[in-house]
């Protein structure tokens, strides 16, 4: 996601791992996709992602370097940085606590649904209190903290 919306949305497929290769093809996807929808910044955005082993292998850093896309650096252990881990995933799961759903693609449409509801303004927020987050890693000079 942007600051402003949620630019790319994929369901990991049943059976799939999310390994080192199927994250590049998710990459290729987003790369196009941000080329449509946003096509001034095409050549200028950075990605986050945690230090999981798909996002750390050799083919992705690879891809990522081939394409010129910079990466913002994640501390080990610090998924109070995540923004996914604390904006959307919340969100998320408060909307769909307690519901049940007939099937995966019920579910995955009313994720679809809830992920297009969030408002412009809540993004904006999201933003700002990630970079609030990043000060406080940088203040506690990378060591792990609870409160934020």
């Amino acid at each position: 996601w942007s600051i402003y919306w949620i630019i790319h949305k994929e369901f990991v497929p049943p059976g799939q791992t999310v390994n080192a290769v199927f994250y590049v093809e998710v990459l290729t996807k987003l790369r196009k996709h941000i080329a449509h929808v946003q096509p001034a910044i095409v050549n200028n955005w950075r990605l986050h992602h945690d230090n999981a082993p798909s996002h750390t292998a050799f083919c992705v850093v690879e891809y990522l370097a081939q394409h010129k896309v910079a990466t913002l650096p994640q501390p080990p252990y610090s998924p109070n940085l995540a923004p996914p881990d604390v904006f959307l995933f919340p969100r998320i799961k408060l909307t769909l606590k307690g519901k049940h759903h007939a099937s995966a693609k019920a579910l995955q449409e009313a994720v679809k649904r809830e992920l297009n509801s969030i408002p412009f303004q809540a993004f904006l927020e999201a933003y700002e209190n990630w970079k609030t987050r990043w000060q406080q890693c940088v203040d506690a000079e990378g060591c792990y903290f609870e409160k934020f």
